[in-house]
């Protein structure tokens, strides 16, 4: 049993599972791709605003954060000194008559400036408070807690804020609304702009409540605890938009270079004029132009010096061939004299194949639109006139392309077509799977097909199978390399593969553009 049966062969041997981080790092990797943008403009200018965003919401989270604690450590100490205020006004009025409470009370009203609206009522007003306010909340527990420190003998204690719209100050529903201007206007903020107010209800004896109404230090401070004012939502939304301008702007302008680096190197490799690139810009960016455009000289020089060298070997070789083959003609020898030509002539095939090689691929000419209906119909034509049958309906699609050197690329599959089958399909069409960018051309035989193992094989030169060598006796097996050379330097790709009901189909894809 050979050796070989026991050795496996890396790609038949069992690939190793991933392991779940390898997995995870897979698919984060995959769902990035989906997501970014594929420009690189476009993945800077969103890794930079996604940036900017968590960095804007970390710092708004950390100053929230510190606002609602400042907030609160503000609503505290005003809820107690206005609680000890209270317990203050509390004593004053429990320590006069009973009759001389409501001369005291009318008194305060027609002074004004004082701090609380005081009333002296038979009953619990009910009071329409402010809920779902941690501010307010906190500021009435505040002051409950207050309030029962100073007064400990006090039976009962009823704390509430409330907008003074639908505050009501007497049990008979009386609203703030409803008293003269001057009683209020100097303790409650009732217009324009409306602040919450604190109401104080305490039992001085049975049937006896006293009712004080007043500002918290700061009026409007339920609103200090909020982070999203809209000022700071505008703020927060210009200084966005600034940075995202920003960000474009000199992502576009860094990014300009590269993209004029890679139009270049694809213009050199299909063969076209490359202008000079600008040495301006980072200084990264200059060393790379530097660098392209020495690379480019010298790949220029190698393939000149290619060509320089296979012209004149295969030209120099010539000579000593047909001197070759004139001295075979001095031996006496039939049967040697005959094998001393084979090889003559074998030689001199090889010769001009490279030759022919050379001088096919190096077809120097400029792109411009190429109506692929006139062009492959001209081969039609020619082809119908020697009797072959050929399926093609016009499709109206143009490339950019050279015209001679596509020429020679098609020509030489179309023939390979005519030699090997009966029949030739030629079908035209835009490639579902990318668009309008690229363009497949397909051209089929009725013949025998390849063998599935030798199709990777029949690119490289001098290769001919059985059924080519028998069908075409004068072909050197360089048209498929040729062609294929030729539509890569478009920027195209050559496939080759077998009908499943017969025959081989030759796939050329180019870029429409």
């Amino acid at each position: 049993m050979p050796v070989d049966d026991f050795v496996v062969k890396p790609e038949l041997a069992p690939k190793a599972p991933l392991s779940t981080g390898a997995r995870l790092k897979v698919k984060l990797v995959a769902l990035l791709n989906a997501v970014l943008p594929n420009s690189l403009l476009g993945r800077l200018s969103v890794v930079m605003i996604l940036g900017v965003l968590v960095t804007q919401l970390a710092g708004g989270l950390i100053w929230a954060a510190q606002l609602r604690s400042k907030s609160e450590s503000e609503t505290r100490i005003a809820a107690r000194h206005l609680a000890h205020s209270a317990a203050a006004a509390i004593r004053y009025f429990m320590s006069l008559p009973a009759n001389y409470r409501p001369i005291m009370i009318q008194q305060l009203r027609e002074m004004g400036g004082t701090r609380f609206f005081i009333a002296s009522n038979d009953d619990l007003v009910p009071i329409t408070a402010i809920g779902g306010n941690h501010l307010a909340d906190l500021a009435v527990n505040e002051a409950s807690d207050t309030l029962k420190e100073d007064l400990p003998f006090l039976p009962d204690f009823r704390l509430d804020f409330a907008w003074p719209d639908k505050l009501q100050v007497a049990s008979d529903g009386l609203k703030i609304g409803d008293l003269p201007e001057s009683w209020v206007q100097h303790i409650l903020l009732v217009k324009p702009n409306p602040a919450p107010v604190l109401v104080i209800q305490t039992r001085l004896e049975t049937g006896k409540w006293l009712y004080l109404a007043a500002l918290m230090p700061n009026p409007y401070f339920l609103d200090s605890g909020n982070p999203l004012w809209l000022d700071r939502a505008v703020l927060q939304g210009l200084s966005l938009a600034a940075i995202l301008l920003l960000t474009i702007l000199v992502v576009r302008w860094t990014t300009r270079p590269l993209e004029a680096l890679s139009d270049a190197a694809e213009a050199f490799g299909k063969g076209e004029t490359v202008p000079e690139l600008p040495e301006t810009g980072s200084r990264e960016f200059v060393k790379t132009a530097r660098a392209f455009s020495g690379m480019r000289e010298r790949i220029k020089r190698y393939l000149e010096d290619r060509e320089r060298l296979f012209v004149s070997i295969s030209h120099d070789l010539r000579t000593p061939i047909t001197r070759l083959k004139l001295r075979t003609e001095l031996l006496d020898d039939d049967h040697m004299r005959t094998e001393f030509h084979d090889d003559l002539d074998e030689l001199d095939m090889m010769v001009k194949g490279a030759l022919q090689s050379v001088k096919d691929s190096d077809i120097h000419e400029n792109r411009t639109e190429v109506r692929l209906d006139a062009l492959i119909g001209r081969m039609i034509r020619d082809a119908a006139m020697a009797g072959h049958e050929i399926a093609f309906t016009p499709s109206g699609i143009n490339v950019m392309a050279k015209p001679l050197a596509l020429k020679r690329a098609l020509g030489n599959l179309f023939d390979n077509a005519l030699f090997y089958g009966k029949k030739v399909e030629i079908t035209i069409r835009q490639q579902p799977s990318a668009g309008s960018d690229l363009v497949e051309i397909e051209l089929r035989d009725h013949g025998p097909g390849v063998p599935e193992e030798a199709l990777s094989s029949l690119f490289q030169p001098y290769v001919r199978l059985e059924h080519g060598r028998s069908s075409n006796s004068t072909g050197m097996g360089l048209g498929l390399g040729i062609s294929r050379n030729i539509v890569q330097a478009h920027g195209g790709e050559l496939l080759l593969r077998n009908h499943p009901e017969g025959g081989l189909i030759a796939t050329v894809i180019l870029p429409a553009r």
